[in-house]
């Protein structure tokens, strides 16, 4: 029975908070990484920490063990290899070396210090040289895009989704938060992906878990260039920040309030379940400066409505508004991926400090494995979001086995010509709410 006085709804979560925290840190090591996974560390994320060795140097850091590319290595393995804590973490560096560091005696406590000590900065600095680097890779490859991307990525010079997302619990088991009674949440992020590539373009941290997603838009408005189509949420909803990107020359999509007020202008395309019209959004006093367009799209019952500032439907038809908008969950499941896959539900250290390391390491890790799914992808010659990112990642347990036996020399053909019995293919499903929406503009105009 909950105590007197106490909340049992609170109690509940606190305990189901524990549990997870008590499973987090009784995972199991995975295996050494992949030796072509690791030749690809070492080709696209060594030059680039060796870049930022200089400004290690300029902090006044002395160079110790735990240098800079040593801390890199460090911290991608254990990532990767889900490694459940600096303990593990000291026994694994002195038994098997990791990356391109040789097998060295370090204590934990060592390894949690430089952790909450080493500047988060530089391994954010690391990430944004890399990014370009795989996005290079990326436009080398060849292998078709949804038809709706491809359609925009020939339009505009860019398409980017922008979200944020809550970070979990901070193990209470550490530093200044050993005995707290209460989790406490990591922060928050937000980003910009590049929706046809599945790259990241740029990755913001905020330490207050209750940071509202209007709080990133000035930092990502100042990465916004001319011609970007933009797909947003609800979240991000700000008249007079539509009123900017209009002016900067950059485009939107995002969703329309339900009880959002505007004014009619004029009616570009009508049937019995759509309509395509030009609108005053906001109220006498707090209007939008520019007009915009609002698509809405019944379907089984229910409108959706797209606003956009995009006024010409030469340019972008409606079909368009709804299956662009569509493809911002494409940031939803990058979030996904680097918070269940990669593991930033669980942190071996509770200075923000050492979250900042994890979160940029993390994204590292993402985009390398964003490069191997869209290889795959190129190999098998379909669209890259058919792959599954999950079962690449899974996948390359079974092909180490294969290799070890001599049956295979590289993950990408292993993959690939094993796609069906490792669940690399995804399975074919219902149509999607976009595919739906889009038939229903079709059978309306």
């Amino acid at each position: 029975m909950a105590a007197k006085g106490s909340n049992p709804k609170k109690q509940s979560s606190f305990r189901h908070t524990r549990a997870i925290q008590r499973d987090r840190t009784k995972r199991p090591t995975v295996g050494p990484l992949d030796e072509d996974v690791e030749k690809l560390l070492k080709e696209v994320v060594h030059p680039a920490t060796l870049a930022q060795v200089s400004a290690y140097w300029d902090m006044g850091l002395r160079e110790r063990i735990l240098t800079l590319p040593v801390m890199i290595a460090v911290v991608l393995s254990m990532l990767w290899r889900q490694i459940p804590g600096t303990s593990e973490l000291a026994r694994t560096l002195r038994d098997e070396g990791l990356l391109w560091v040789k097998a060295t005696k370090v204590s934990q406590q060592a390894l949690s210090t430089r952790l909450r000590v080493i500047p988060a900065r530089l391994f954010h600095e690391v990430l944004m040289a890399v990014l370009p680097v795989m996005q290079e890779r990326w436009r080398k490859r060849a292998r078709p895009l949804p038809e709706a991307v491809a359609w925009a990525s020939s339009r505009f010079s860019r398409v980017l989704a922008l979200d944020g997302s809550t970070l979990d619990v901070l193990l209470r088991k550490v530093g200044l938060l050993r005995g707290s009674e209460t989790p406490t949440l990591a922060g928050r992020m937000a980003a910009l992906l590049d929706v046809v590539s599945q790259l990241p373009a740029r990755i913001w941290y905020e330490e207050d878990s209750q940071a509202h997603d209007q709080r990133f838009w000035e930092r990502a408005i100042a990465c916004l260039e001319k011609d970007t189509l933009l797909l947003i949420d609800l979240g991000f909803t700000n008249y007079p920040i539509f009123d900017r990107l209009t002016e900067k020359g950059v485009w939107f999509i995002t969703r329309a309030k339900a009880n959002a007020a505007y004014q009619p202008v004029r009616i570009l395309a009508q049937g019995g379940a759509f309509c395509d019209q030009i609108v005053r959004l906001g109220t006498k006093g707090a209007q939008c400066a520019h007009e915009m367009r609002l698509v809405q799209v019944l379907h089984e019952g229910k409108w959706y409505r797209y606003l956009t500032n995009v006024l010409d439907p030469e340019v972008l038809a409606p079909v368009y508004v709804v299956a662009l908008y569509w493809q911002r969950w494409r940031i939803e499941d990058a979030f996904n991926h680097v918070k269940r896959l990669l593991g930033l539900v669980h942190f071996w250290a509770g200075s923000i400090n050492a979250v900042q390391v994890q979160v940029w390491a993390t994204w590292l890790l993402y985009a390398v494995l964003i490069d191997l799914t869209d290889a795959v992808a190129e190999r098998l010659h379909v669209p890259f979001r058919t792959v599954s990112l999950e079962m690449v990642y899974r996948g390359l347990y079974h092909y180490t086995q294969a290799h070890h036996r001599g049956d295979a020399y590289d993950p990408v053909a292993y993959l690939a010509d094993n796609a069906d019995w490792l669940g690399v293919l995804k399975r074919k499903r219902r149509p999607t709410p976009e595919e739906l929406l889009r038939l229903t503009i079709c059978q309306n105009a």
